[in-house]
Parts: C-alpha cells; sequence; structure tokens
C-alpha cells in the first residue's frame, strides 16, 4: 500500500501520564511500516465524563504508514493494552493511555470498527490544538482545514495549557 500521513490523538490521565504518553510514541516509532514525522506539545486539559477524574494529557502524533485502516487500528489496540489498558472499559472513564486515529490520509471510512475522520475530533479543542502544533489538514469530510474548526468549534472547557513536548524515536 501506497503510504500515507495519519494522525493519532494520545491522552492519558491515570499515573505517570507524560510517561504514558512518552510511551505511546516510543511505540507508535517503532510500529512496522510506520515512521513518526511529528509530534505535538503537550496538553493539560479537562476530562470529559466524571468531573472527579485527574486532567488529561494530551497530544497528536503524526505518522507515515504503509499499513492499511484496520491494522493500523489494531496495533494502536495493542499499544494500549502493552501500556495497561484494558479491553473493555467504560466510556469517558480513566485510563493510562488512549491512541484515537483522527485521520487517515483524505479517506473517510465508517463501519463496526473504524470511524474515521474521528467522529469527535471537530468538536474537542483538546485534539484541534494539539493538531495544529504539527498540521492544519483538510478535515475529508467537513471539507474545511483545522485550523477552521477551531475558530468555529463550540468546546466550552478551560483552555488547555501547554505541559511540554514529547520527542521522536525515543527507544
Amino acid at each position: 500500500m501506497e503510504p500515507v500521513t495519519a494522525y493519532i490523538g494520545i491522552g492519558s490521565n491515570v499515573g505517570d501520564r507524560l510517561g504514558y504518553l512518552q510511551q505511546a510514541v516510543d511505540h507508535l516509532s517503532r510500529m512496522p511500516d510506520t515512521y513518526v514525522t511529528g509530534v505535538s506539545r503537550v496538553y493539560m486539559t479537562e476530562p470529559f465524563g466524571d468531573p472527579d477524574q485527574e486532567r488529561y494529557f494530551n497530544a497528536v502524533v503524526e505518522v507515515r504508514t504503509s499499513l492499511d485502516p484496520a491494522e493500523f487500528r489494531a496495533r494502536c489496540k495493542a499499544i494500549e493494552h502493552e501500556l495497561g489498558r484494558p479491553d473493555q472499559y467504560r466510556r469517558w472513564s480513566p485510563r493510562t493511555i488512549d491512541l484515537d486515529i483522527l485521520l487517515y490520509g483524505d479517506r473517510c471510512i465508517k463501519n463496526e470498527l473504524l470511524v474515521i475522520p474521528h467522529a469527535e475530533m471537530h468538536r474537542r479543542k483538546f485534539v484541534l490544538v494539539p493538531l495544529l502544533d504539527i498540521a492544519n489538514p483538510l478535515h475529508p469530510r467537513l471539507h474545511h482545514p483545522i485550523a477552521e474548526l477551531l475558530k468555529s468549534c463550540d468546546d466550552r472547557s478551560a483552555p488547555v495549557r501547554l505541559v511540554e513536548k514529547l520527542k521522536i524515536g525515543q527507544v
């Protein structure tokens, strides 16, 4: 398969949040037929769901991959599992790590396993702001660049705050 650029949202709100994000980037760097080409800054954000949770650390990773979308998703799920996320979990519950495929080239996919572009990304500042750190791609379904989507985003959560930058290739 011809390589495509994909963007993965990563987040953690349990334990060593920054450490889990760095481990996720490291695992993505070792994924076959996949190269990490960019990593956003890390932002601390309010949790969705239960307000008594710790704040999330969020970032976005840019990769070039030759894996098909289903295999890429399976490998992202394996990284989550390896970093302590259970197979079954309550929506918006605390987690050691979360990897969400935001965009996969200009593909639009919707089936029982995959929804690409991510169905809620245009409504979440904690996705749009870090994504703009590294790129301003066109949303393939909404046909607007990410910067425009951020301007019209109705997310009223507290502004995201810069924490720090992750490193590429820390294995």
